[in-house]
């Protein structure tokens, strides 16, 4: 895949094509990396995300709403978009980083979409950005369900199994990989009364759960 492809796939083509270069770059790279992009375009998403949960749930209480974004805007949500635009393809990374599949690292996928996002801010306005991000998020948002908005999965399955009177799961944490700044934990979620086990990775032990825990909840409900 080449950077033409993904500008389609986002609707954005860049008149300052440095600043995608910059938002696909790496700090194991060069000295030019995207992380000053990455803070800017965490700020973009978040004001993007709150706008529109805040036009389209008029009736919904401010802490809900707060849920509901913190929901969207992490890095699950941030790494699953980019494995759909295809993006560790495009990244510039550091021999090491290579070597260690950092290309597939949640962390590096998610930071590297905060850059991008960053990066049509600066090109060419919030305007710009905002559609950018509802192009790719709008899907998310139309696929929540109104009575788990604002909940995360291990809160949901959690909810499935106490309905159901079974145990609640076991999270057990199987490998931990990379240096300390950058480590990547996998871990296992265990349902033994369902003969259902998941598992997850992600930057820290939580984001792991998290990932496990869907993986799980998606499963047992027969979602995609």
């Amino acid at each position: 895949m080449n950077r033409d492809v993904l500008c389609d796939q986002i609707g954005h083509v860049f008149a300052q094509s440095q600043l995608l270069q910059r938002a696909l770059t790496h700090r194991s790279y060069s000295s030019a990396h995207n992380e000053r992009l990455e803070f800017l375009g965490d700020s973009v998403l978040n004001c993007v995300v709150a706008k529109h949960l805040y036009e389209i749930y008029p009736g919904l209480a401010e802490g809900d709403l707060s849920r509901l974004r913190s929901n969207l805007v992490n890095q699950q949500t941030l790494s699953k978009l980019a494995q759909q635009l295809r993006l560790g393809e495009l990244l510039l990374l550091g021999e090491g980083e290579r070597k260690s599949a950092g290309f597939r690292r949640p962390s590096i996928l998610a930071d590297t979409m905060e850059a991008l996002f960053g990066a049509v801010f600066l090109d060419a306005g919030f305007a710009a950005a905002e559609q950018v991000i509802l192009k790719l998020y709008v899907p998310f948002i139309a696929s929540a369900d109104a009575q788990t908005l604002g909940k995360d999965y291990k809160t949901l399955l959690q909810e499935y199994l106490q309905g159901k009177r079974l145990a609640l799961p076991r999270y057990i944490l199987v490998a931990t990989q990379g240096e300390a700044h950058a480590q990547l934990f996998q871990v296992e979620c265990q349902i033994e009364q369902l003969k259902l086990f998941t598992s997850g990775e992600g930057s820290s032990r939580r984001t792991a759960e998290q990932v496990a825990a869907e993986a799980a909840y998606r499963k047992i409900e027969g979602l995609p």
